[in-house]
């Protein structure tokens, strides 16, 4: 069983870093025409959480970030910016100095998982889909223009979404691959289940063994999870921010971190 398990998680962090290459100058990463990575000569990263159905970890971030005295970026859905129960937190976290962006109006899924480069969905949907996502930041005060660095839905796209965000004056994000922070959605029925200490232990075993360290990365979390998911991550963002810092980590807002980008 150990073996097995051991064998999924290379898969799943191996089907996410394909494709990637850097920039001569920069030294930006960027996969599909994507940015997934940082600088990585400097030793600063980015916090990054997407948002959609769940906002319960709402509260103990913020609480953990502003006790830290540290910025991160948070990507929501259009549903996400108009459910009544989020306005507060929202604001909050406005008013507090974080990056929010756009993460799809309805979380759709662009292209197909099986076969990438086949889309599901036509520049004409995606576009009317991201306007309507930004109508509904635009009521919390955050212009186009302010939140130029868009994350897709599901993390998933190929090389056309890249170019058609960019078409429209945006910059295509995604996470850094290398960790399984991305995987602290995942419920116990789950086959790719991934407790809070899995996901723990893969992050400082990648900075530890990783001769650039998370230099650049975009560490992504979830804002909110099932209630399923009882085992939360997100009350050990404290201790990961504390261990990070100690080993002498700046986190920056992701449009801090990726300034020569666009």
């Amino acid at each position: 069983m150990k073996t097995n398990i051991k064998f999924i998680e290379a898969f799943l962090i191996l089907t996410t870093s394909i494709a990637f290459a850097q920039t001569p100058l920069f030294k930006y990463q960027y996969s599909h025409g994507g940015v997934i990575r940082g600088n990585t000569q400097q030793r600063q990263l980015a916090l990054v959480f997407t948002g959609g159905d769940f906002s319960d970890g709402g509260r103990p971030i913020r609480n953990t970030l502003k006790s830290k005295h540290i910025p991160a970026s948070f990507f929501f859905t259009g549903d996400f910016y108009r459910n009544p129960k989020n306005k507060k937190l929202i604001k909050q976290l406005v008013r507090d100095g974080h990056y929010l962006g756009a993460h799809s109006d309805k979380h759709l899924l662009y292209c197909s998982w099986g076969k990438r480069d086949s889309l599901l969905v036509n520049k004409a949907e995606f576009i009317q889909d991201l306007e309507a996502n930004y109508l509904e930041m635009a009521k919390f005060g955050i212009k186009k223009e302010q939140a130029r660095l868009f994350m897709p839905p599901f993390e998933w796209y190929n090389d056309s979404i890249a170019t058609w965000a960019k078409s429209w004056g945006l910059v295509l994000v995604n996470f850094t691959p290398g960790t399984l922070s991305n995987a602290d959605y995942t419920i116990p029925s789950q086959q790719n289940y991934r407790s809070s200490e899995r996901i723990w232990q893969s992050i400082i075993e990648y900075e530890q063994n990783h001769s650039d360290g998370l230099n650049g990365f975009l560490l992504l979390l979830h804002i909110g999870t099932h209630p399923e998911r009882t085992d939360k991550f997100y009350y050990r963002l404290a201790e990961l921010v504390d261990y990070l810092q100690q080993r002498g980590y700046k986190f920056l807002r992701i449009d801090e971190l990726l300034k020569e980008a666009y």
